[in-house]
């Protein structure tokens, strides 16, 4: 592998950039890390207003990971591929966010990241392409959660058209799009009760051998405009925080309709923390009000309330904070919502 990224990295990037669909959609289980990661908005279902108020916030992610055993194992029930999953339900009224973990091996019928198109399952919860759009479903403590995802729009190529850089070594970098905007209409039962809403979605997929390189974390969003735009951000940190000069790696995207889509690169972005909160529960201290400047202009994000941390420590060994945060300009007007991901602050990820 690490002769093929060689090999790769002195190739001139249009000749090796590119992804293919609807392959790519599906599972690559030669990389050595790859995940379909999930999240939304959801408002009651009562017109265009509701929109801009939503309720709650969720996120549905799948890691697919090698097995210990050989690729070529004889057994059908052999652990060459495992499977985890991260399911969170943020209650914006309640201010409370719910959470699941499983890993799993790969298992006929049961467990498994398909081949050649989206078609993913850990038991009961799902995610899997269909027509022009997607339908997943999934359940935690206390909820379960149907969704039809419409993607009307084609993916999202991140980076140089689907490669997205992690650093300045040719080795580091991921196969990544992005599928933003997505029409959602959701079913919630939430403690024995039936919620219908709609609402606006974010599906990343991205695969690779190598993500994090020397960083310790990183620091992403993916925000739904309210005027039909998209944002991505991303910084990689090196030991010692987030500023600019501790950062390995930073890129993002912008996404406008009727307009070529716009990657940004590492000095177009900038993202500093100027507001923390501890978590009691691991005492670890997240950033969760931002300052961002980027070629999409300066904005503000703000985690929609603080204590959205996710201990997964019995699936990936890794706890994070992932939750709803809105976005807003300099004067503080409302500009969208999405999600904030925060990785490294409690530990380094057991990433590659």
């Amino acid at each position: 592998m690490k002769r093929r990224a060689l090999l790769l990295a002195a190739l001139p990037l249009p000749a090796r950039a590119g992804l293919n669909f609807p392959a790519d959609f599906g599972a690559h289980p030669a990389q050595g890390i790859e995940w379909w990661y999930l999240t939304g908005l959801l408002a009651d279902r009562d017109g265009p207003e509701s929109m801009l108020r939503p309720r709650f916030g969720y996120q549905l992610t799948f890691f697919r990971l090698p097995g210990p055993a050989a690729a070529d194992h004889p057994s059908a029930l052999a652990a060459r591929q495992l499977v985890l999953g991260h399911v969170a339900l943020s209650d914006l009224a309640a201010r409370r966010q719910r959470h699941g973990q499983r890993l799993l091996r790969a298992l006929p019928g049961a467990v498994h990241t398909t081949v050649g198109d989206c078609d993913v399952k850990l038991r009961d919860w799902t995610l899997q392409r269909q027509g022009d759009g997607y339908r997943a479903a999934f359940s935690g403590p206390g909820f379960a959660l149907d969704l039809q995802l419409a993607a009307p729009e084609p993916p999202l190529l991140q980076g140089d058209a689907g490669l997205s850089r992690k650093g300045a070594d040719p080795e580091q970098f991921s196969h990544y799009y992005s599928r933003p905007q997505l029409a959602t209409q959701a079913t919630l039962t939430l403690d024995g009760q039936r919620h219908r809403l709609a609402g606006r979605a974010w599906l990343d997929h991205e695969w690779s051998d190598s993500v994090l390189g020397e960083a310790v974390g990183w620091d992403w969003l993916g925000i739904n405009l309210q005027d039909g735009r998209a944002l991505t951000l991303f910084q990689l940190r090196h030991k010692g925080g987030s500023r600019p000069d501790q950062r390995s790696w930073a890129g993002g995207s912008l996404r406008t309709p009727g307009a070529a889509d716009r990657s940004f690169s590492p000095d177009e972005v900038t993202m500093t923390a100027t507001r923390h909160w501890t978590s009691p529960a691991t005492g670890t201290r997240w950033p969760v009000e931002w300052r961002l400047n980027s070629p999409a202009g300066e904005m503000l994000l703000s985690a929609a309330f603080d204590a959205q941390e996710i201990d997964a420590r019995r699936s990936s060994g890794l706890v994070y904070w992932e939750g709803v945060a809105q976005l807003f300009d300099r004067e503080k007007r409302p500009l969208g919502a999405g999600y904030l991901e925060l990785t490294g602050y409690a530990g380094r990820p057991p990433l590659p």
